[in-house]
């Protein structure tokens, strides 16, 4: 008889990523990894697995001061990147 994590990496899950078998582990992290490309902006939720959130750039104003991005400054990238945190 099979166990639950075995079931589930054999018959897949569409809302949810595998359950993690620690015997596995090699076969997991390429399944979550495809999990996550297969998503809806893939790429970018992989990257920010892989090199953490999107650090918002600064910029210095005329007088001096320095603030923050806001989002409506943001490229389209970043935006995206944005989104997915």
């Amino acid at each position: 008889m099979t166990t639950l994590a075995e079931f589930m990496i054999i018959v897949g899950a569409n809302n949810r990523p595998p359950m993690l078998d620690k015997s596995l582990y090699d076969s997991w992290k390429i399944r979550i990894e495809f999990y996550m490309e297969n998503k809806e902006n893939g790429r970018i939720i992989l990257d920010l697995v892989q090199n953490g959130p999107l650090i918002w750039p600064t910029i210095v104003q005329e007088d001096g001061a320095t603030r923050k991005t806001t989002y409506v400054e943001l490229y389209a990238t970043e935006k995206l990147q944005a989104d997915c945190y």
